[in-house]
């Protein structure tokens, strides 16, 4: 994997999209399908040739760009985005550290690859498979990530379900963050050059 400001810009828009899509399941129980199947699909490719190869092509990560280069604000909705953001990271930390943790999901996302062969990715049984994942490897390292959204909605097993398959591809992206070389003071001294990079991804769009 290059380590160069395109891969960790893409690498960090994966990380955006799932955010931004969590945001909206808790909220409203659906999201854009298209940018749903794109993180869902990255959680699975883990012999990718390229960072870009995680999720497919530039435009299959638009809602994450648009997220990386107007989302992160301090607006209400930006600082929910950027809670979540630090939370992921700060898990996918802790995940890094602990070897037996790291065995555990590979072993488990290894399974969900033996399931793709009767199932479709996108099919409930499939959402679910991965949503435990989130839940039996990711979730005791803990802090937990409190979600807010529409009480409603939240407690429907299909949204938990769709917001932990989400975080768990949010984890995925912080990996690949850290593996084309994204460290902390990418994101606090260089995430204008991320944005501007964002911005011209969008602008070829």
């Amino acid at each position: 994997m290059a380590n160069t400001l395109y891969d960790r810009t893409i690498a960090f828009a994966g990380i955006c999209q799932a955010v931004a899509l969590v945001q909206r399941v808790a909220k409203d129980g659906y999201c854009d399908s298209d940018a749903f199947e794109t993180s869902i699909k990255a959680i699975t490719n883990m012999n990718p040739s390229s960072t870009l190869d995680v999720f497919g092509i530039e435009s299959d990560l638009k809602v994450g760009l648009e997220c990386l280069v107007n989302g992160i604000d301090s607006t209400p909705t930006g600082s929910e985005i950027t809670r979540y953001i630090i939370s992921l990271m700060a898990l996918e930390r802790k995940l890094n550290s602990r070897n037996d943790a790291m065995a555990q999901l590979g072993d488990r996302l290894q399974m969900v690859d033996r399931q793709l062969e009767h199932y479709e990715l996108l099919d409930e049984q499939m959402i679910s498979n991965l949503a435990s994942v989130y839940l039996d490897v990711i979730s005791p390292i803990g802090p937990r990530i409190q979600v807010t959204g529409t009480p409603a909605v939240l407690q429907q097993t299909s949204t938990q379900q769709k917001v932990r398959a989400l975080l768990l591809s949010g984890i995925r992206s912080a990996v690949l963050w850290r593996q084309v070389g994204g460290k902390r003071r990418h994101l606090v001294f260089g995430r204008k050059k991320m944005v501007e990079q964002a911005q011209i991804l969008l602008a070829r769009m």
